[in-house]
């Protein structure tokens, strides 16, 4: 089946990656990209472009503004173009994009995170005061959307949690990363947005100061609203383009992922296909996916994770044993499964309009 879809992304985390792997596994669809917030670099404007139409909308991210009504040209932003691009049906990486939005073909909301769920585990707290219209624009594009979905089920619990009865819909999250086998040099690889709390950054720094090997971040030390994380025993690789970040975690010989808030994680499963031994943080998402096919860790103890990384430094039989494991697990994670599954929800959204247009 043939339709065009609108896609609206953003440049500021995983959702770029997921977008352009998504887009590049949909058979025989035709793509257009809509981008929210910080507008993307050249090399990821080309990328989205060789797959698509790319439209960017000088509009903020949801999670980046301190009010709703920094966000009231959302709507509008969407659905002029789905109408320019006449796309048959709507794709939203954002609920919040959801709300209030009036179009005639069917909408699908991908909830990769919010702040509501994030604040939920990070800060074991509601929203601050004066935020609640975060968790209402969220609810109510849950409930405008004609399907829901999350990347895994401990993330569906979790907005359930939050926002009350849905019906989520779970499609774990692919990696196109080929499987390989890490140098297994001596050198423990983290990725993340290092600045967001959530990612746990300090404790890990803390822990690499235990560590007999050393430790190097990947990713951004600063996020699009000033935040910033400077480790001290860690050394940070800085914010890289994707392929030379895959180059350098293929290297190591751990992985660690010490997230207090992740609701799929594309980093474990990229470190995972290159047969890095996986040491993660014990949340239910990485138990969910992960379970048998990595060693866990308390995920506010230092000590313990310094312990569990030393302990596959020593071993390089356990490494190579909880690498093989860790590829074997990613291979669920592919990303022709995850496109089948979104087609199967498009189809049956798109299916009862393109019968009524027919009759």
């Amino acid at each position: 089946m043939r339709f065009r879809l609108l896609m609206t992304l953003d440049a500021a985390g995983g959702v770029w990656r997921y977008a352009m792997d998504l887009a590049r596994a949909l058979p025989g669809m035709e793509v257009v990209f809509l981008g929210f917030g910080p507008p993307p670099s050249p090399d990821r404007r080309k990328e989205a472009e060789a797959l698509g139409a790319l439209d960017w909308a000088d509009l903020p991210l949801d999670w980046t503004v301190t009010d709703a009504a920094a966000l009231t040209g959302v709507p509008d932003a969407v659905a002029q173009a789905a109408a320019r691009h006449k796309v048959d049906l709507i794709h939203l990486n954002l609920p919040t994009h959801a709300a209030g939005l009036q179009v005639n073909v069917p909408v699908v909301a991908v909830s990769h995170s919010c702040v509501s769920t994030w604040f939920r585990v990070v800060r074991n707290s509601g929203l601050p005061d004066g935020w609640e219209w975060q968790r209402d624009l969220n609810m109510a594009g849950l409930r405008r959307a004609d399907a829901v979905v999350a990347p895994s089920a401990s993330h569906a619990a979790l907005l359930r949690q939050v926002y009350g009865a849905l019906d989520v819909t779970v499609v774990p999250n692919a990696t196109l990363a080929p499987p390989t086998q890490t140098a297994d040099r001596p050198r423990v690889a983290a990725s993340g947005r290092w600045w967001d709390d959530g990612k746990n950054g300090t404790m890990l720094d803390q822990a690499a100061a235990q560590m007999t090997w050393p430790v190097t971040l990947l990713g951004p030390l600063e996020g699009p609203t000033g935040q910033r994380f400077t480790p001290r025993h860690a050394t940070a690789a800085g914010n890289l383009p994707h392929g030379d970040a895959l180059d350098l975690m293929r290297d190591a010989g751990i992985f660690v992922s010490p997230s207090l808030y992740e609701p799929f994680g594309l980093a474990v499963a990229e470190a995972a296909r290159a047969a890095i031994p996986l040491v993660l943080a014990d949340i239910p998402t990485f138990r969910e996916l992960w379970d048998g096919a990595a060693i866990f860790f308390p995920p506010t103890d230092a000590s313990a994770l310094a312990q569990a990384v030393n302990g596959l430094a020593g071993d390089p039989d356990l490494r190579r044993r909880m690498g093989q494991a860790a590829q074997r697990r990613s291979l669920r994670f592919v990303p022709q499964a995850q496109a089948d599954a979104m087609l199967a929800i498009y189809s049956r959204l798109f299916e009862p309009q393109r019968q009524a247009a027919t009759r």
